[in-house]
């Protein structure tokens, strides 16, 4: 072959992985929106949820006219799982068969270790971080250090670089999570801003609580997203409420369930709470951590107290302040932000040899 038609062979060669890359920036471009849409999603359903929640817990709620008793923190934890278990189950064994549930042994051990470890555990020390604390100190520690902790260990294990766009990013998040949720609030005097410290309460188990439940979240975020890259995400997905379902019946067992005699409208609105606080939810980021990395997916999931400030004033009547929205914009930027594309390596084209 002449120099010439070597030096053609190349040129074509390097047209064509140029058109491929070209083409690719594009796809990847639509499925990083995609991702980026279903965790946002996945954070506005669990805002929405979050002032259901808030609305039983204070007695404003009512289904057929009458007003939902009581329903403890963790009967809203161990129902939604196990309502979206049955749910989901129940779904794809009519559509699917028993072919679409199947997994080997192995498999459904690895997903049930996700349910039991990224939702199980985190909605349990989360609930307990509560319970001696406060909502505002369990959601501070849990968005103040989930992200971070999957940060350190994508740069740690090599899986992610540490750069500007992603350190910033998660930065924002964290900063903007305290402020939207109304920690930092504004005074008359310099330095003009202060902590809001009534919402606050530092009890050494509680703290411990909160950042355990984050680092189920982080956990979630990270083997969530590699169980997904090779498997079925309904599959893992099912099994996974399933985990977590039977790690709740241990922590809370069903006698205790049935001596509590829950009336029918605590029962339907721990059914509507499944789908709208679980099954919808859960099923989203699972689908957007096809498509975007933890990290990203992490900062993304910020947006949840943003969309639990907002859903709250709405429709409980609950006020926002100055500060606050600063925070909700911040938020917005960091998710934003993170989803950057980095700069692509270019890939060359050896010159044949001489």
């Amino acid at each position: 072959m002449s120099k010439q038609e070597d030096q053609a062979n190349c040129n074509v060669m390097e047209e064509g992985a140029a058109r491929a890359a070209t083409g690719a920036e594009p796809e990847r471009l639509v499925n990083r929106v995609k991702g980026y849409l279903c965790v946002a999603s996945a954070a506005l359903f669990w805002g929405i949820s979050a002032s259901m929640g808030r609305a039983v817990f204070t007695g404003r709620l009512k289904i057929l006219g009458r007003t939902v008793g009581y329903l403890p923190p963790i009967m809203l934890a161990q129902g939604r799982v196990t309502f979206s278990f049955l749910i989901l189950m129940t779904v794809l064994l009519l559509v699917r068969g028993r072919q679409g549930v199947a997994l080997r042994p192995g498999e459904i051990l690895k997903c049930m270790l996700l349910g039991i470890f990224g939702i199980a555990e985190s909605n349990f020390f989360y609930y307990f971080a509560i319970s001696k604390t406060t909502v505002a100190t369990a959601i501070i520690l849990q968005y103040m250090a989930a992200p971070v902790f999957v940060l350190l260990y994508m740069l740690a294990r090599g899986r992610q670089k540490a750069t500007a766009s992603r350190i910033l990013g998660v930065a924002l998040a964290v900063i903007g999570s305290e402020l939207a949720i109304g920690l930092v609030v504004a005074k008359a005097g310099f330095p003009w801003l202060g902590l809001e410290m009534q919402r606050l309460k530092f009890q050494i188990l509680g703290v411990l609580s909160a950042l355990i439940a984050a680092v189920g979240f982080a956990f979630w975020n990270i083997y969530g997203s590699s169980l997904v890259e090779t498997r079925d995400r309904w599959r893992v997905m099912v099994w996974a409420m399933f985990g977590a379902g039977l790690g709740w019946m241990l922590i809370h067992p069903p006698k205790k369930i049935i001596a509590a005699h829950y009336e029918p409208q605590q029962w339907l609105f721990l059914l509507i709470f499944a789908v709208s606080s679980s099954l919808v939810p859960f099923s989203l980021y699972l689908w957007g951590l096809v498509h975007l990395d933890p990290t990203r997916a992490i900062v993304t999931s910020c947006l949840e107290p943003v969309f639990a400030v907002i859903c709250a004033a709405l429709t409980l009547g609950e006020t926002v302040n100055a500060v606050q929205i600063v925070g909700i914009v911040v938020v917005l930027t960091a998710t934003i932000l993170v989803q950057i594309p980095e700069p692509a390596t270019r890939r060359t084209v050896s010159q044949p040899l001489e």
